[in-house]
């Protein structure tokens, strides 16, 4: 099972960290990309590249026929499926060994038995591993799943056989909206994994996430590497993840650890895998969710503990390698946190953000796996994750102030992320007490989160670092280096410039008081500085004599300015206007009337709900977006009348694109 050149079937920071694994083992790396990433990192930097379609998944990173062809056309000898795409995908394991390559992870009949959370669900039962109460029968009858439904009580969650990442997964907490839940599940489940098979699973209102990475060779050997926890979820997605699992009784943790062992055991498990656990602190126990039969997204926090390299095991393993170390030599260290930094706006319910990078300048002294760079374009077409901030320390304490010192240091622009949302979950009191838990976000922000809102200071600064981007610092002419209050100061006039945050009326005023500038906001606070200067992402100025740095990168929106700047809360987006751009925006008036709906972002039109003629009123569902992986339903702005389409279903569209025209006059 010996092999020299691994293809890659994934992209962005996964394709790296594969990478760097075959380097370390002196293997040469293939990365196979589509037509939106052909300058991404992960292309650059591997040792071959191919290219195998369109940016649209389906016609290039789950092509299973391009990526062979790929593999046969550059003389690859083995495949690493990396996470997400192909990577738990059977019968793309059976063609890659078919195809007479070496298959980097689990035999096929393993992904298929693990795939179905039916027969995994199984598996678990014969191996001794508790599993929730609920319904997995062969009989899916909206009769029978009825039947069981009433049986097992609310709440109980609808989950798709062939589900994952999130989908196909429905809360009932009211037995009349069991028939709504169960059909609609069963048709996300064919549409998402061409499988409406269903089960039904009694729901644990306030567990927690813990899983329990395992390593198996082919020689039988199968130890743990300890175990996670990922509780802090949004939608069935995680956020957050830390190792080892905290506060876990000793008895428990160690039954989860053999439990996990023993399922591997039992299905003749290879490669890395996960088994995942819901843990319920109250009654102080726990049950088996699922196994993932690939490398994890979180691997690096049991990296982290252990010392030990999964992707390099992964491929030695792959060549019939025995494990090299027994359950009695692997030792656990301190405290590790990943934190998953993704191109999305939580305050706006994580819609996704696109766009190019203008500034990425990651924080020094920890690890960061990321599939981008400086100048990358981040497009609808794949996951919003762009990167993981991993932090090392020798407590949970520790781990976490750490891991918010990183996320300060983080210069980042040009597209949004969510590192401030990230921070005030790592600094909640909730998550600090361990108090959170899967379902709970909810919770630690009623309502939703909302950024924190500045500072005078920080408003003022925001002001003064765009206003030393507008004025040329470092010119040599006479209309490079005359400010506004140059040219007024020999009448007795101190020169001013004025800009608006957004939604205000009232102005932001910088000018020069001869030593550097006064800021005065709008309600008349202020604040004087002195030496500032811009440059290289980064706002230095004395202020009250004391000299300070700031995070400080500017980049243009559509209409206006928006400076991201670092704060007492973290990073901070604020949007200003000049005044050309107020001048601009009244004479040419505001684009985009009430009565059209517009696609907030890119992306591909999913379902269309309605067709011309159809009465609505403001707030139905009209279409469904489909954007770096999430469905985003938009709704009607106002009730009317559907006057004009200018989309179908499949259709991409650009962000702000007008999709459909509503008749006001028509609504009753």
């Amino acid at each position: 099972m010996s092999f020299i050149r691994v293809l890659i079937a994934n992209r962005g920071e996964i394709a790296r960290r594969i990478q760097r694994g075959c380097r370390k083992l002196g293997l040469e790396s293939v990365a196979v990309f589509s037509e939106a990433d052909r300058d991404a990192p992960f292309v650059v930097e591997a040792d071959h590249a191919v290219s195998i379609g369109p940016a649209t998944p389906s016609a290039s990173y789950l092509n299973v026929a391009a990526i062979l062809e790929a593999a046969r056309a550059i003389g690859a000898d083995a495949v690493h499926p990396g996470y997400g795409f192909l990577s738990e995908n059977a019968d793309f394991a059976a063609a890659v060994e078919a195809a007479g390559l070496v298959f980097i992870g689990p035999e096929a009949r393993a992904i298929a038995r693990m795939g179905s959370k039916i027969e995994a669900k199984a598996a678990a039962e014969a191996a001794g591993v508790p599993v929730l109460p609920g319904y997995r029968g062969v009989d899916q009858s909206d009769t029978r799943l009825l039947q069981e439904a009433k049986a097992l009580g609310t709440p109980f969650l609808v989950k798709a056989s062939a589900g994952g990442g999130g989908r196909g997964m429905r809360l009932v907490t009211d037995m009349a909206d069991a028939p709504e839940a169960i059909a609609s599940t069963r048709a996300e489940a064919q549409g998402a994994f061409g499988d409406p098979a269903v089960f039904l699973e009694r729901f644990a209102a306030r567990a927690r996430h813990v899983e329990v990475q395992i390593l198996g060779d082919t020689h039988g050997t199968v130890v743990h590497l300890g175990d996670r926890d990922c509780s802090l979820q949004r939608n069935h997605q995680k956020l957050i993840e830390e190792a080892p699992a905290p506060d876990l009784p000793d008895d428990l943790r160690d039954d989860m650890r053999t439990a996990a062992v023993r399922l591997a055991q039992a299905i003749g498990y290879r490669s890395a895998g996960t088994v995942e656990y819901l843990y319920d602190p109250e009654r102080a126990e726990y049950y088996f969710l699922e196994m993932n039969t690939r490398l994890q997204v979180e691997h690096p926090v049991t990296e982290a503990v252990t010392g030990i390299d999964l992707v390099e095991w992964q491929l030695r393993i792959a060549r019939g390698e025995a494990v090299g170390f027994g359950q009695s030599d692997l030792r656990f260290d301190g405290h590790a946190i990943e934190v998953r930094i993704a191109a999305e706006d939580p305050a706006r319910n994580f819609q996704p953000e696109t766009g190019t990078i203008t500034l990425w300048v990651p924080p020094s002294g920890v690890r960061l796996d990321t599939g981008v760079g400086e100048g990358s374009v981040v497009s609808h077409h794949y996951d919003s994750m762009l990167a993981k901030l991993v932090v090392h320390a020798p407590d949970r304490a520790q781990a976490i102030r750490e891991t918010v010192a990183a996320i300060d240091r983080f210069a980042a622009g040009g597209v949004g992320l969510n590192l401030a949302f990230q921070r005030a979950l790592l600094t909640h009191p909730d998550f600090a007490a361990l108090r959170h838990h899967t379902a709970g976000l909810a919770e630690l922000f009623p309502g939703g989160w909302r950024p924190p809102e500045p500072d005078a200071q920080s408003r003022a600064l925001a002001a003064l670092a765009l206003h030393l981007h507008l004025t040329p610092q470092d010119g040599n002419t006479p209309w490079q280096t005359l400010g506004a209050w140059r040219l007024t100061a020999p009448a007795g006039r101190p020169g001013a410039a004025y800009y608006w945050a957004s939604g205000d009326d009232e102005p932001i005023r910088v000018e020069s008081n001869g030593y550097g500038q006064s800021i005065i906001l709008p309600d008349g606070a202020g604040l004087a500085t002195e030496a500032a200067k811009l440059g290289e992402g980064r706002l230095t100025a004395r202020i009250d004599g004391i000299p300070r740095e700031y995070i400080a990168h500017l980049c243009r929106a559509k209409n206006h300015w928006q400076v991201h700047l670092s704060t007492l809360d973290g990073l901070a987006g604020f949007a200003l206007e000049t005044l050309e751009d107020r001048y601009f925006q009244a004479a040419s008036g505001k684009t985009g009337g009430a009565d059209t709906l517009v696609a907030p972002m890119p992306g591909a039109v999913d379902e269309l709900r309605v067709a011309v003629g159809d009465r609505v009123a403001a707030g139905d569902t009209l279409v469904v977006l489909e954007a770096m992986k999430l469905l985003q339903s938009l709704t009607a702005p106002v009730s009317g009348i559907v006057a004009d389409i200018y989309c179908a279903p499949g259709d991409t569209v650009a962000g702000q694109a007008p999709l459909i025209k509503l008749d006001q006059e028509e609504a009753r």
